[in-house]
């Protein structure tokens, strides 16, 4: 693995383009700056640097690395920062993974100023990850709470969870459509529009699993776009490609061009559980999760 002594000493030398200045900027002398940049090229099989005798350039692979290493080091620091302030007792630490509805619903965010307000010098790493990378971190103590849309299973042995939010699904479609002054909007007045859909139309289960609740609720969408994500599909219902289905929480502040219709007919909502491991629950994790239990289950 390389190491954070190495990153540092790639960092000098890329920002001076001069080893002797990066030697006088660590305080080493030339000679073993040299050989450590040497052997992190030979450990990453990857020329990090064009060189000259008068100065040395990064290559365009030195260039990704850098950034990439920069990052490491602000990661590094900000742990050291927190382990100190642990060490202290000033404070605690959070790590929060979630899905992205957990943004758009507000109930992330509700509960960081929530916490914020209580707790300004709690420390808070959020990770924006996959329901199921989400569970694995948890097995493996690297989360403290997650946020996810399928929770683990009832006799999951070491992991907890519970309903925060199920987020009603509301009809947006342009301002414009026949549909938008139609007082009730049934599901044949639906088959054959133009749609746009939520997530990869090729791989993706939630895809899916929408095709499959239009045909329960008696029409097939004629699906001309696929948006990655919930405000996407907003902004392409304004620009009159279609229609869409979407969580309410979505439509705050919804734009003019968009008009939004209830269907009665329809019961499904995008749903978000909060997880968590049932073992050594320190009181900080136990009181964030009661943050985001008591703000209910509807948006």
């Amino acid at each position: 693995m390389v190491e954070l002594r190495q990153l540092e000493y790639f960092v000098a030398v890329a920002e001076t383009e001069h080893v002797g200045r990066a030697a006088e900027r660590l305080r080493i002398s030339q000679s073993p700056l040299s050989r450590r940049i040497a052997d992190l090229e030979k450990r990453l099989g990857l020329v990090l640097f064009e060189r000259s005798k008068q100065r040395v350039r990064l290559t365009p692979d030195g260039e990704v690395f850098l950034t990439e290493a920069r990052a490491l080091l602000r990661h590094a620091e900000r742990v050291e920062s927190l382990g100190q302030r642990l060490g202290r007792g000033e404070t605690g630490g959070l790590c929060l993974g979630y899905v992205e509805h957990a943004i758009h619903a507000d109930v992330l965010p509700g509960a960081l100023r929530s916490l914020r307000r209580d707790r300004p010098d709690v420390h808070v790493s959020l990770y924006n990850q996959t329901g199921a990378e989400q569970l694995e971190a948890l097995r493996r103590r690297s989360l403290d709470i997650a946020l996810v849309d399928t929770p683990p299973e009832k006799d999951d042995p070491v992991l907890e969870s519970e309903l925060v939010l199920a987020d009603p699904l509301v009809l947006a479609i342009p301002a414009d459509h026949p549909l938008a002054n139609r007082g009730i909007v049934e599901p044949t007045d639906l088959d054959n529009q133009p749609w746009i859909a939520i997530g990869r139309k090729d791989v993706d289960e939630d895809f899916r699993e929408f095709l499959s609740s239009c045909a329960t609720d008696g029409f097939t969408p004629n699906i001309r776009t696929v948006a990655p994500e919930p405000l996407a599909a907003l902004g392409l219902v304004g620009s009159g490609l279609g229609m869409a289905l979407l969580q309410r929480s979505v439509l705050r502040g919804t734009p003019p061009d968009v008009a939004l219709r209830e269907l009665p007919w329809c019961d499904s909502s995008v749903r978000l559980w909060a997880a968590w491991h049932h073992i050594d629950l320190r009181p900080l994790v136990a009181e964030f999760r009661k943050v985001l239990l008591d703000g209910g289950t509807t948006p």
